[in-house]
């Protein structure tokens, strides 16, 4: 699930983390319509990455609020000429 996690994070452009509790592996086969092409045609045959988790494996994606890695610089210079 955690690999999952990590495609479904790429395809949503988002930090997915998995919260299932599920272990082990499994085969998925998940089929959806690209973001572009469902807002372009409004065709029942056309299915968001959402509707698919939801109505293929039974997992929904929920937004919540968490900590993120974040990157300080406090101090920059110009590098010495050699």
């Amino acid at each position: 699930m955690s690999d999952l996690a990590q495609a479904l994070g790429d395809q949503v452009h988002r930090k997915v983390n998995d919260r299932t509790g599920v272990k082990g592996t499994c085969d998925i086969t998940l089929k959806w319509t690209a973001d572009d092409v469902v807002a372009d045609a409004q065709s029942e045959s056309t299915v968001s990455i959402f509707t698919a988790l939801q109505e293929e494996l039974g997992l929904k994606l929920q937004s919540t609020k968490g900590p993120v890695d974040t990157l300080v610089i406090d101090h920059v210079e110009m590098p010495s000429q050699n």
